[in-house]
């Protein structure tokens, strides 16, 4: 059972808007993939539904069960996301949320028993990623299908035009679509690997490994990281290219409330150079 006060538990369910039985923006899905890939844990089990399934009761299910270094942990990363969304979606951060983001990570940083030194050394994970710099950005050594390896390129040309004109609807698109295409060409080429990984999206019926056309942007990012191809920065800041797909239908993004700016554009066109890096540089290891 992880030492969480009362008073720390409201602090820590109004930052992650848990009033309602959410948990920040998580779908039941991505709540579950997000759980597991942090703690390796199923959230999912019966033992944390004890009070009800909705997210939110099985997060304080999870805080009542589990350790005060998994809980931690858990609490961290779900912080760290939170900001993301926040810088993703060009949404400031109000000085009262940021009060309350710093008494959370007090928490954490607590339950992870972490030294005021230790925690002076942490860096400041989305400017350093957004700060990094990748001089050259080739396709050719990923060792993939030639003619897509072509059609990729081309499309590395229009995304930087549509940088420069400044339409990050397009952008976006394009930078989903290229990073998918890129892992599909190694997923291929290293099937056994992909499939036998514990990340790797199954059928729900049957718990067989899905075929890669099921697959989703984000079931290609969590499994390349899995088996270490693809980093943690590609992977914790992939939120701008989730659902690329449905930015495509007016309607789908009318629902979604999707508007976004060329900043959010830069920050996807970021996540693909990255990843682009960390192929390159792993595939052949």
């Amino acid at each position: 059972m992880a030492e969480i006060k009362q008073s720390e538990k409201l602090m820590l369910e109004k930052l992650l808007g848990m009033s309602g039985g959410y948990v920040l923006n998580f779908s039941n899905d991505s709540f579950h993939q997000f759980i597991l890939d942090t703690t390796k844990i199923n959230i999912y089990q019966n033992k944390y539904a004890e009070k009800g399934s909705s997210k939110a009761k099985l997060l304080r299910a999870f805080w009542q069960l589990e350790s005060d270094i998994i809980v931690g942990k858990v609490i961290k990363e779900l912080i760290e996301y939170w900001k993301t969304e926040k810088v993703l979606n060009n949404n400031e951060i109000e000085k009262n949320e940021d009060i309350l983001a710093k008494e959370c990570l007090k928490i954490s940083n607590r339950l992870l028993g972490l030294k005021s030194e230790e925690i002076k050394k942490e860096p400041s994970t989305i400017n350093e990623f957004l700060n990094k710099e990748f001089k050259e950005i080739s396709l050719y050594k990923l060792n993939i299908d030639s003619t897509v390896t072509e059609i990729l390129t081309k499309r590395l040309i229009e995304i930087n035009k549509s940088i420069q004109n400044e339409s990050p609807l397009s952008v976006i698109i394009m930078c989903g679509s290229v990073l998918e295409g890129l892992l599909l060409g190694v997923a291929t080429s290293k099937m056994k690997e992909f499939n036998q990984s514990t990340s790797s999206p199954k059928n729900k019926e049957t718990g067989k490994v899905l075929p890669f056309h099921n697959w989703t942007l984000s079931n290609f990012i969590d499994v390349a990281h899995s088996i270490g191809i693809l980093g943690l920065d590609v992977k914790k800041f992939s939120h701008s290219l989730r659902d690329f797909r449905n930015y495509i239908h007016p309607y789908e993004q009318m629902s979604s409330g999707f508007n976004p700016d060329i900043d959010t554009a830069k920050i996807s066109w970021q996540v693909l150079k990255a990843g682009i890096s960390d192929l390159t540089k792993n595939i052949n290891k």
